[in-house]
């Protein structure tokens, strides 16, 4: 019987205060609260929240840009490659007040 292995990438220091940052929102504690039942310096948790808040660049590591292909059902246009190796694609008819929403929430 064959048995599939499945690794999974260690999740980034930065990516594991994300999650921290989002279960407090969901949590309904107060910051205090939540760091003190999670056993979290304080300090910690603002100082964090604020790095990833900061604005910075997206990094693409290749921009693919093909002739139109049918795919799910999406006509993409334009695939981004970020360098995670998450793919964003783009399909033809999005707005441009849609698209720099996007940017933004992968900006962090």
């Amino acid at each position: 019987m064959s048995e599939n292995i499945v690794e999974e990438k260690p999740a980034s220091k930065a990516d594991r205060w994300r999650e921290r940052i989002a279960a407090q929102q969901r949590s309904g504690l107060s910051i205090k609260q939540f760091c003190k039942e999670q056993n979290l310096a304080e300090h910690c948790f603002y100082g964090w929240r604020k790095r990833l808040r900061e604005k910075r660049a997206v990094r693409f590591a290749l921009v693919d840009r093909e002739p139109v292909r049918r795919e799910s059902g999406l006509d993409a246009c334009l695939e981004i490659i970020l360098t995670g190796g998450e793919r964003l694609r783009v399909g033809g008819g999005v707005d441009a007040a849609t698209l720099r929403v996007v940017l933004e929430a992968l900006r962090g």
